[in-house]
C-alpha cells in the first residue's frame, strides 16, 4: 500500500481489488488490522477535532471514500486511481466472509434497521456467518457491548455508528474487541435495510452524492454540506499555493 499525506491526514492509495486482498491476507494471517475511510467531512473535522485526528491515524489502513477527496487529491498532484466507497467495500468483504466462512458481528444504528441489515445480507451471502447484531446506543455501557463482540467469536466487525464517535470508540477499544478485522461503515445499515437511497451512479461517479443527500433531507443537510464542502474548498487551494510557493528542493520526495 502507498502511503500519502493529504491536509494533515494519512491515506492509502488503493483500488477496490487491493483492498479487499489486503485485508483477506491480513485476516488469513491473523494480523489486526483497524479500518478507516475519509472523505470530505472528516477531513474537515479532523483539521480542529484532536481525537477525531488520532483515531484515524491510528488506523492500519486508510481508504479514499469520496469522490471530493479523490478530485482534491489529484488537485494537488496525487496519482489516486479511484475512490474505495464504504458500502462498497462493506459488500465485498462479506463475500470474502462468506467464502472464507469468517464469522461477522454487525454494530450500529437502530435495532430495526441493524436487524434488517443482517436479514438482508445474509439473504444475498447464503454461507454468511453472522454471530452477531448489536444497535448503536449503547454509550451507558460500553464494556458491555464489547465483552459481547469478544465472546461471539467474530472475525470481522463493522461498526456504523456516526464519526467520530465510531472512529474514537473503535480506537479505544480495538484491543479488546477479540477480532481480526474492524472498519467503521457510517450510514451502511441505513442503505443495505433500505431506509436510505444512494445517489445515481453518476452522481456518484460525479462526486455529487452530497447534493443527492440534500435534496433527499433538505432542512437537515444543506447547511452542512454548504459549511463542509466550503471549507475544504478553502483548505485545498491555502495547500495549493503553499505546494506552489514551496522551494523546490522541499517539494521533492
Amino acid at each position: 500500500m502507498k502511503r500519502i499525506e493529504f491536509l494533515k491526514s494519512p491515506m492509502d492509495i488503493a483500488t477496490m481489488s487491493e483492498t479487499v486482498s489486503y485485508i483477506e491476507n491480513k485476516i488469513a494471517h491473523g494480523e489486526f488490522l483497524q479500518h478507516v475511510v475519509v472523505n470530505v467531512a472528516k477531513i474537515v473535522n479532523m483539521q480542529k477535532d484532536s481525537d477525531l485526528a488520532q483515531s484515524v491515524k491510528a488506523c492500519d489502513l486508510i481508504n479514499i471514500d469520496g469522490m471530493g477527496v479523490v478530485f482534491g487529491a489529484r488537485f494537488l498532484g496525487f496519482d489516486v486511481p479511484e475512490r474505495v466507497a464504504g458500502v462498497d467495500l462493506f459488500h465485498q468483504l462479506l463475500v470474502m466472509s462468506s467464502r472464507c466462512q469468517y464469522p461477522v458481528y454487525l454494530l450500529g444504528a437502530t435495532q430495526d434497521v441493524v436487524q434488517a441489515t443482517a436479514e438482508k445480507v445474509q439473504q444475498h451471502n447464503e454461507n454468511l456467518i453472522i454471530v452477531g447484531y448489536s444497535h448503536g446506543y449503547f454509550w451507558d455501557d460500553e464494556q458491555a457491548v464489547v465483552d459481547k463482540i469478544r465472546q461471539s467469536g467474530a472475525k470481522l466487525l463493522f461498526v456504523a455508528i456516526t464519526s467520530p464517535k465510531k472512529e474514537n470508540f473503535i480506537n479505544k477499544w480495538q484491543d479488546k474487541l477479540g477480532v481480526d478485522f474492524v472498519m467503521g461503515v457510517g450510514g451502511t445499515f441505513d442503505v443495505v435495510a433500505g431506509k436510505v437511497k444512494r445517489a445515481p451512479i453518476w452522481m456518484q461517479n460525479c462526486g455529487l452524492e452530497w447534493l443527492y443527500r440534500v435534496l433527499q433531507e433538505p432542512k437537515r443537510m444543506w447547511k452542512r454540506y454548504l459549511v463542509t464542502n466550503s471549507k475544504f474548498a478553502c483548505l485545498l487551494i491555502k495547500e495549493k499555493f503553499k505546494v506552489k510557493s514551496a522551494p523546490i528542493n522541499s517539494r521533492q520526495k
